[in-house]
């Protein structure tokens, strides 16, 4: 599994490479969750992706929208859970909740992303 610093690491290069892209991070559990509070995805404009949010369940989802918020800009807080009418059906098959939040790797705030590497 790809380590957090990792996908810090890959989102600089990424963009060194003029890829945009987004970052979405898992900021909230309720219950059951396959990927613990601060699992991470990278995804490009283009839908190669590093990292999992749920193991699986809603990364298609995840991606989907990520593409949203690199055209936009705009973050966006995603929330995926067992539903009533269909449990596979952008929902978690272990019942619990998450919530994922998704922003751009904004290449204007480059400086932070930098210094994020450089701290560790």
């Amino acid at each position: 599994m790809t380590q957090p610093l990792d996908l810090l690491e890959s989102a600089a290069a990424w963009r060194n490479e003029g890829r945009r892209a987004a970052l979405a991070t898992v900021v909230a559990t309720l219950g059951p969750s396959p990927r613990p509070l601060g699992s991470q995805l990278l995804a490009d404009s283009g839908g190669r992706f590093l990292g999992s949010v749920s193991g699986g369940c809603v990364e298609g989802e995840v991606i989907r929208r990520a593409r949203k918020v690199i055209e936009t800009g705009e973050p966006e807080l995603l929330e995926f859970g067992m539903g009533e009418e269909n449990v596979w059906s952008l929902g978690l098959s272990c019942g619990g909740r998450i919530e994922v939040f998704v922003e751009p790797i904004d290449p204007s705030k480059s400086d932070i992303l930098d210094a994020l590497l450089s701290a560790r």
